[in-house]
């Protein structure tokens, strides 16, 4: 049981901003008072003349149970005897002008279902958990020297069942773990799962920032689906959102009769692109809750990560803002400095609990140093997501392959800022919704080009630096975009085209997890070098892959068009044998066949800036990756005056 009343000091640094688990505080807790069992209710409301807890347990009769405020800036409480877990309550705020408004806890730790508002009352006490070896692994290695490919997820359209309902956390535990192992995939990224009452916001518009969402289960249902996770060796990423709120009623908008979670200022509240409020980091108490919040996923429910959402629009005052609803922060400028200050903050704290956490930054701006520590000046995140080369690359892909050398730029321009920040690249799934096409569709040609170029665009983003995330429905190529209230369309699998990209994305998957080359030095300079970056009449690219092993590197060649080289030169830099490690365009991935089989003796012909040279057949869309099997480096000689020096 937990100490009944809040003390001095939790009080203290909620209202300076630093308690940072204030969800043991507020919210609804099971407690024992003179012996007797019951629930201590919490909350913060300054502005409300009276706040009382209506249920079930009461009849919603708010007379029966006043909270007695217990701080002067706003924190009230109330212990009830005789209610326990699953009850459900709400908050009965009396606001200053006298209306009565019902609030859900923004710190329940689980919600009605919807179309339900209430809060209900929930131990997160009692789970045993299995993943001790999985905790003690990412304590040893070193994230960024390490395999990440992570597998996007919308959990309720993933899969459902026949009758249309959703499968719950227990069920995903089972089928998506297996299939995402099977896949080889190293993370799950999920949609945010705080409550929400709308579907079709994905989870990006939250009422419930510490309720993991009814529709699949209980809290400790989805503590077992993270276990799961974790003993198969997968990590588990989650999409959190504290760039704004939805307005619905039950919510944080003005959750005391007056603006609380949210700026006072309307301009500086709305966010009119989303129709949803922004958070106030001016209130220390809202970075409490926030921060915090942070914390609760990987504190209670093992999270490894967090992808923060919208970065762009809490560093910008206008993000998304007609021009005539435009301010300036004090310096005059477009920044929002107490969020700026806030993300710093957060990723300090984060990292001083969990030093081995992915907080990665959803952001399309250029911000310098969003992946550089705060003490260095950065944000301080560990990881951004290269929007720069997923939107080039997108492009890049929809032009008629006959037509893309004039855009030849668009598949290299990323390397001149790869080193820049520690990034993800990602096709999620803002890219295959909303008309945009799914990722097979957006490719151009006739069908059996649409799937070639959609292993080569694979192929290609396995090969450049940076981790990879890949939403659900691009593995085996998912024809429609994304139907946000349907599942995937599992039937395509019975067709040998889909099941033959399934196939190709799971062996170039454990291709990635075998060598280290394609991740070991993913932020290092030292991990690449261009051989060809200039083959712009043919829209070919060759380039080198390179682990700590000197020994260990790969030639990745991409072509971008449907056109058959059958001799093809490329420089290497050793003498020796090498072969085709992968082959984009092989039968079993529906190409068509053209291979390099057997070993590839080196020429002593120099070619592109390289000693050596190798004849290659490159395929039409393909990606063909190269290892050399046994080399001959040249030995270094020593100059005279070093020798005599050594003598």
């Amino acid at each position: 049981m937990m100490s009944l009343i809040p003390v001095p000091e939790d009080l203290y640094l909620f209202h300076e901003g630093n308690l940072f688990q204030s969800y043991r505080m507020l919210g609804a807790h099971v407690a024992e008072v003179d012996g007797i069992s019951g629930v201590r209710f919490t909350v913060w409301a300054p502005h409300a003349r009276e706040v009382r807890v209506v249920g079930d347990f009461n009849c919603w009769d708010g007379t029966e149970h006043p909270m007695q405020r217990i701080s002067t800036w706003g924190v009230w409480s109330v212990f009830v005897p005789e209610v326990g877990e699953g009850e459900f309550y709400k908050y009965e705020i009396v606001t200053q002008t006298g209306t009565l408004v019902y609030k859900a806890d923004p710190y329940a730790y689980w919600s009605e279902l919807k179309p339900g508002t209430a809060s209900r009352v929930y131990s997160l006490e009692g789970y045993e958990w299995a993943d001790q070896a999985w905790q003690e692994q990412k304590q040893q290695r070193s994230i960024y020297h390490s395999p990440m490919n992570i597998y996007e997820v919308h959990m309720g359209t993933w899969k459902k069942k026949p009758d249309g309902s959703y499968y719950t956390y227990r069920e995903l535990a089972d089928e998506l773990v297996a299939y995402v192992k099977d896949m080889g995939y190293t993370h799950i990224e999920l949609l945010p799962l705080a409550e929400h009452p709308y579907d079709r916001s994905w989870g990006y518009q939250a009422t419930g920032y510490y309720s993991v969402t009814s529709r699949f289960g209980a809290p400790k249902d989805f503590m077992y689906f993270v276990d799961r996770c974790h003993q198969e060796g997968i990590g588990v990423i989650m999409d959190w959102v504290p760039g704004h709120f939805v307005k619905d009623e039950h919510g944080l908008r003005e959750f005391d009769g007056k603006p609380l979670y949210e700026y006072d200022d309307p301009v500086m509240a709305e966010k009119p692109e989303w129709g949803t409020l922004t958070f106030d980091f001016t209130k220390p108490e809202v970075v409490s809750f926030l921060i915090s919040n942070a914390l609760f996923w990987m504190d209670v429910y093992h999270i490894d990560g967090l992808r923060v959402d919208a970065v762009a629009s809490l560093l910008y005052l206008n993000f998304g803002k007609p021009k005539e609803q435009w301010i300036k922060n004090a310096n005059g400028g477009d920044e929002n400095l107490e969020a700026i200050e806030f993300l710093k903050k957060l990723n300090h704290t984060v990292f001083g609990y969990y030093p081995d956490a992915l907080m990665m930054a959803e952001d399309s701006s250029a911000w310098p140093l969003v992946t550089a520590p705060v003490h260095s000046g950065g944000l301080g995140f560990n990881y951004k997501w290269n929007m720069g080369w997923m939107n080039d690359m997108l492009k890049y892909m929809a032009i008629d392959p006959y037509f893309r050398r004039g855009s030849h730029n668009l598949l290299t321009f990323s390397f001149m800022y790869t080193y820049s920040e520690n990034y993800v690249l990602p096709l999620s799934h803002d890219e295959v919704v909303h008309g945009k096409k799914s990722l097979l569709n957006k490719m151009p040609g006739d069908y059996w080009q649409k799937f070639a170029g959609l292993r080569v665009l694979l192929g290609y983003m396995m090969g450049h630096p940076g981790k990879k995330l890949l939403f659900m429905g691009g593995e085996f190529g998912q024809y429609d975009e994304w139907k946000d209230l349907e599942d995937l369309d599992w039937e395509m699998l019975g067709y040998d085209s889909h099941r033959s990209l399934k196939q190709y994305s799971r062996d170039l998957n454990h291709l990635y997890l075998q060598e280290p080359a394609l991740w070991e030095l993913d932020h290092q300079p030292e991990g690449f070098t261009w051989i060809d970056p200039h083959d712009q009449k043919q829209s070919i690219t060759t380039f080198m892959r390179k682990s700590n092993n000197p020994d260990d590197f790969l030639i990745i060649v991409n072509n971008f068009t449907p056109v058959y080289h059958p001799k093809y030169r490329i420089g290497v830099p050793f003498a020796g044998e090498y072969v085709e490690r992968f082959n984009s365009d092989a039968g079993v991935y529906g190409g068509s066949g053209k291979l390099n089989p057997g070993k590839l003796k080196t020429e002593k012909v120099s070619w592109h800036y390289q000693p050596f040279s190798l004849h290659i057949a490159v395929p039409p869309l393909s990606t063909v990756i190269f290892k050399p099997i046994s080399i001959s480096k040249p030995i270094a000689k020593r100059g005279k005056e070093r020798g005599k020096a050594d003598a």
